[in-house]
């Protein structure tokens, strides 16, 4: 039980770090447009991108796929950056008929691509000696999942908040939110080390 708290939390802290706040960044981007009644989509989305990055954690953690840390630290934030500008210049417009596809998609891959950030970290952290990796990635994974939900949750009682108390629309909070994500993560894409090479 010890081993499962210890990996638990440490996927935990991995996404709730004040320090390493680009994977919050992408929730924010995500859930900002959507509101405690579009829990189905909310699900169906954060569940997609769960789906991704722990596909790409166990590809990645059993050497199946390898790709250079620098290109996945300079992908995540173009991740962050799409996903903000997509609901920039969509929003306000009708989500009633809007199908959820391109987004799903444009999801699962995001996920994809932060679950190989993520392993990176995992692999660091795995003893050399460690002769089982998938129980403690799956402990590592659910720490994780159990942030996104936080996050999640927060995001939408933020939102709630400003919508009813301070009397901002819905498309005045997407606008505000994603132009504050979009303005966080240009510096982090300017201060990538892939330019330098």
């Amino acid at each position: 039980m010890s081993e499962f708290l210890t990996y638990f939390n440490i996927g935990l802290r991995h996404v709730l770090d004040i320090n390493a706040y680009d994977h919050v960044l992408f929730l924010i981007a995500l859930v900002t447009p959507y509101a405690f009644k579009d829990w189905k989509r909310v699900l169906i989305l954060v569940s997609l991108f769960t789906l991704g990055h722990t596909l790409s954690l166990l590809l990645s953690v059993y050497g199946i796929v390898i790709i250079k840390a620098s290109l996945i630290e300079f992908l995540i934030p173009i991740t962050i950056l799409t996903t903000a500008l997509f609901h920039l210049f969509t929003a306000g417009k009708s989500g009633k008929n809007e199908s959820i596809t391109f987004i799903a998609m444009v999801t699962l891959f995001f996920g994809i691509i932060h679950g190989l950030g993520f392993s990176n970290y995992f692999k660091a952290i795995l003893p050399g000696n460690a002769s089982d990796k998938l129980v403690p990635l799956l402990e590592f994974a659910l720490g994780i999942e159990a942030a996104q939900i936080i996050v999640v949750f927060v995001v939408l009682i933020i939102s709630y908040i400003v919508q009813t108390f301070f009397r901002f629309s819905k498309r005045d909070w997407t606008l505000v939110m994603s132009a504050f994500v979009v303005g966080v993560v240009l510096p982090m894409i300017a201060e990538s080390e892939i330019w330098n090479r």
